[in-house]
């Protein structure tokens, strides 16, 4: 059975002062509801989660008191991938005609502060300063650096990309553009990463209305058709965030496990991609996640970034409208802003940023300690 988006719906990201995550929320799913013409009563289930702002399930008290069936999800950074992926699974079981995929949060000024004891590793751990992810990134794109030979200004250009597409999209948080210079000498944050390369924790909201494919003509949302959607946690040898230890025997991450799943299952590749939403908490996750879901090879990027391919004009388009380093990262809504950028993309919506040339195919995926990633192939 095929599954179709029929509605979406965002609630803007950023710092909202007086509006709660649940709040932002139920906002979100009200756009959705509109833009798919249906009320909130035609739902018939929903999954949704959020890191640090309630139970999504909650959100019933704000849309109605209807008896749906509402599945609380929690992946980490994957969540909102990870609630879709539930939604579409609801449809093709044959269970259920229209679900309700959601995400959204409110995080606190500042860092994350995971607690290590939640992810089954010691409170040493947390008091080496281990939990701090800024680490860990460095960490992990200086060795792709050294090992495939490419040189660290190419993160600058990453940073650079998203603040200019950010600047294009009126629901991002960060809208104004910084050149390669700016980047490059704002303070050092986690060698060779400085502060303007990585993303901050934010607040925002969206919401998608998911139908069966066959019956996507009762909406009045355009249909974009999911094609697929995988996830994937790490296997042993994988280097992954929160990991206090490395085999010696590597392996390669979920990314590329839930990428050639969900490519796959669609039964295109991502040679067929027009444009891509992938994972960019840091301008270094990009880099490496260019090659792992197979948009490209390992040490291809820098080529890539050098000539423009992966810019809104360019012949495969990456984060278009300025990824996590422009929206900010509101955990459970981030896996769910990739889609919604796509589905816009694929309506010919997306306005100043809109990717030329009538996009037909669309791929997103986001990543989530400790160790894990979803995907989605989109076309129309």
């Amino acid at each position: 059975m095929d599954v179709a988006i029929v509605g979406v719906g965002i609630h803007p990201f950023g710092r909202h002062p007086g509006v709660s995550g649940l709040e932002q929320g139920a906002f979100a799913v009200r756009e959705a509801l509109a833009d798919a013409g249906i009320g909130w009563t035609d739902v018939q289930c929903a999954f949704g989660g959020s890191a640090s702002s309630g139970n999504a399930d909650s959100l019933v008290s704000n849309l109605g008191l209807t008896g749906v069936p509402f599945v609380n999800v929690y992946n980490g950074c994957a969540t909102g991938g990870s609630a879709l992926a539930m939604a579409d699974r609801a449809i093709r079981s044959g269970d259920y005609d229209v679900t309700l995929a959601l995400g959204f949060d409110k995080h606190s000024r500042g860092a994350f502060n995971a607690n290590p004891e939640s992810a089954g590793i010691g409170r040493w751990y947390g008091e080496t300063g281990m939990m701090l992810t800024t680490q860990f990134f460095g960490m992990k794109i200086q060795r792709y650096l050294h090992d495939y030979g490419l040189p660290s200004e190419i993160l600058a250009k990453v940073a650079a990309k998203a603040f200019r597409n950010g600047s294009l999209n009126p629901n991002a948080w960060r809208r104004k553009p910084l050149s390669e210079e700016e980047i490059l000498s704002a303070p050092m944050l986690s060698n060779p990463l400085t502060q303007f390369m990585f993303c901050n924790p934010g607040e925002g909201a969206v919401a998608l209305i998911l139908c069966r494919a066959d019956q996507a003509h009762r909406f009045s949302g355009r249909p974009v058709k999911l094609r697929s959607v995988s996830f994937k946690t790490r296997r042993f040898g994988s280097f992954e965030v929160f990991s206090p230890w490395l085999s010696p025997e590597r392996v390669p991450g979920p990314t590329v496990e839930a990428a050639a799943a969900a490519f796959e299952a669609a039964g295109i590749g991502p040679e067929d991609m027009d444009v891509a939403q992938i994972q960019d908490t840091e301008s270094g996750a990009e880099i490496m996640h260019m090659a792992e879901t197979g948009l490209c090879k390992d040490g291809d990027q820098g080529a890539l970034l050098g000539s423009g391919a992966t810019e809104i004009g360019g012949r495969m388009p990456i984060n278009t409208d300025g990824g996590c380093l422009a929206n900010g990262e509101p955990i459970g809504a981030s896996g769910l802003r990739q889609v919604y950028e796509n589905v816009l993309q694929l309506r010919g919506d997306a306005g100043d940023r809109q990717v030329p040339g009538n996009p037909k195919a669309a791929f997103t995926h986001v990543y989530g300690a400790p160790g894990l990633s979803a995907c989605t192939v989109m076309t129309v």
